[in-house]
């Protein structure tokens, strides 16, 4: 099936739009494309009309122009025939948002939409779903623009059965900086499914890391996905529910999925080299780093700090994750003191993590990060940034940077979230270092390169 129609349409039609009420969730999505996004766009309703100025459809068929994608959010029992109808005019494909399917025990129904497709070689996506986001191309979500926060366009694709972990994953996306190749809500996916979008984007160029919110699979279809995921050239990020009875069980009532057995499909992750993360925060985590650094590193860490409570902390989140942070030798300690400023000479712990003290200045950090990227021993250098010393400046962070240009040893910075500070954090991320709002989810990002192991 060709998928190109689905996510860079260059004409949409909007099927099930109200003349009467603006909140449907059809004119949702139809003010979106027509005032948002470049495609062109036509609102569908039998009983014709006009909307906003515009002329309004009683058929697809009716459209003066070949439509790419069509938007379906009409009743369940209409969906069938509305999807024979955007067959028939030649549609390249679908995203039926509407709702009453196998979720609700209607697999006839469902199953009829299958058929047709199958037989027409076309594609959809759902039903039961907020559909496609695509940056800068398309928007099938039935949320009002106002109330939606957009990542950046950016490199990291994440596909979810769930609309609303969609939504709530694309917040902190934007939050954290990360942006998005594109985003899916796949609902019942009850013909185009994880490993149908696995594949695709495993080819497709602009996105560099696959995410996956996961309910459940069908009998043997787990096993297959795993297996795609471990020969995808690309890292593989996957967030599972339905791990406990209860949570199988609602898995089921909301998407028609099978959940399974949770500890034979987690042991499988594992074994196959694809990354499986336990909440969302560490999910945003894991796509930050794995976007900037795909290759996958043995989990060496040197820390950098000007606090030896910071450093403590992050040995032991390090220790609970597997990650090694090895003592530096007394030859590479000597390197390292030798280029620090003399007042802190005598008092900077350069061991590992290397506490060079809250005396430091720019230099201090840079020199003590270029020893520890030169060391054989590390493989990560988590940098532990407390931009309330005096001796730091706003340039730091571009600076440290550099290192990783020069070294090629993969960096990753903690500065505290506060726009008092976004100078330091633009630093990192204009120059493609990843940087955390805690310590603890800097350890995340290093532990992420850890993990994404080719089996």
């Amino acid at each position: 099936m060709n998928f190109k129609p689905l996510f860079e349409p260059k004409t949409v039609a909007v099927i099930g739009v109200s003349l009467s009420n603006r909140r449907h969730p059809a004119n949702v999505i139809y003010n979106k494309a027509l005032h948002r996004y470049p495609a062109t766009v036509y609102p569908v309703n039998p009983r014709g009309g006009v909307l906003q100025g515009n002329p309004v459809f009683r058929d697809v068929s009716e459209i003066p122009d070949k439509i790419d994608l069509a938007v379906i959010a009409v009743r369940a029992d209409l969906v069938p025939d509305v999807m024979a109808a955007c067959i028939r005019a030649g549609v390249g494909g679908a995203t039926v948002i509407s709702g009453g399917f196998a979720e609700v025990g209607r697999t006839d129904l469902q199953q009829q939409l299958v058929d047709l497709a199958r037989e027409a070689d076309f594609p959809f996506v759902g039903p039961n779903c907020l559909g496609i986001y695509a940056p800068n191309v398309v928007d099938t979500f039935f949320l009002p623009a106002e109330r939606l926060v957009r990542p950046e366009p950016g490199n990291v694709a994440f596909v979810s059965q769930s609309g609303g972990v969609l939504v709530d994953q694309m917040v902190i996306f934007a939050g954290e900086g990360v942006g998005v190749s594109l985003a899916v809500s796949i609902g019942n996916k009850a013909l185009i499914r994880e490993i149908d979008l696995l594949n695709y984007l495993a080819n497709d160029p602009k996105t560099r890391v696959i995410a996956f919110y996961i309910e459940g699979f069908s009998r043997g279809e787990g096993r297959a996905f795993v297996q795609a995921a471990s020969r995808c050239p690309k890292p593989v990020v996957v967030l599972k529910s339905g791990k406990s009875p209860g949570g199988q069980r609602a898995a089921s009532s909301h998407t028609a999925s099978m959940a399974g057995d949770y500890t034979v499909f987690s042991s499988v992750l594992a074994q196959h080299g694809v990354v499986e993360v336990i909440n969302e925060y560490r999910l945003v985590s894991y796509c930050e780093a794995l976007s900037c650094y795909p290759d996958a590193i043995q989990g060496r860490v040197g820390i950098l700090t000007g606090s030896g409570g910071h450093g403590v902390l992050s040995v032991d989140i390090c220790a609970a994750v597997g990650l090694e942070v090895p003592e530096l030798t007394e030859a590479e300690q000597a390197r390292i003191r030798e280029r620090l400023h003399p007042n802190i000479q005598g008092i900077a712990s350069l061991k590992n993590p290397v506490d060079v003290t809250g005396s430091a200045v720019d230099d201090d950090f840079y020199e003590a990060a270029l020893g520890l990227c030169q060391s054989d021993q590390i493989d990560c250098v988590i940098i532990l940034l407390l931009p309330y010393s005096p001796g730091i400046s706003g340039d730091l962070g571009a600076r440290i940077s550099q290192l990783y240009r020069h070294q090629g040893k993969p960096l990753v910075a903690y500065v505290p979230a506060s726009e008092r500070y976004r100078i330091l954090i633009e630093g990192f991320e204009l120059n493609g270092i990843p940087v955390a709002a805690s310590i603890e989810r800097a350890i995340y990002m290093a532990d992420a390169m850890r993990r994404c192991q080719p089996c």
